[in-house]
């Protein structure tokens, strides 16, 4: 059987995500992009895809960056 690459191929295979173990690696790194910037959901988008984990614990939180650019509006 081929390795299930990602949550959405489990789902596909089972119908649900309950057996499915995220994959961890050195390439599992945090990144410093903005909360809800495009870049961060970029980013959120290709460790699905790659099938890791969608938080890294050591992720940015920071949304200064977001709410001085929406009230330059």
């Amino acid at each position: 059987m081929a390795r299930i690459r990602n949550v959405f191929e489990i789902i596909e295979l089972y119908g649900h995500d309950e057996n499915f173990v995220p994959h961890v690696s050195e390439e599992f790194t945090p990144t410093a992009a903005p909360a809800g910037s495009r870049q961060k959901i970029d980013i959120l988008a290709e460790r699905i895809q790659r099938g890791m984990p969608l938080w890294h614990p050591e992720d940015t939180t920071d949304t200064a960056d977001l709410i001085a650019a929406g009230n330059s509006a």
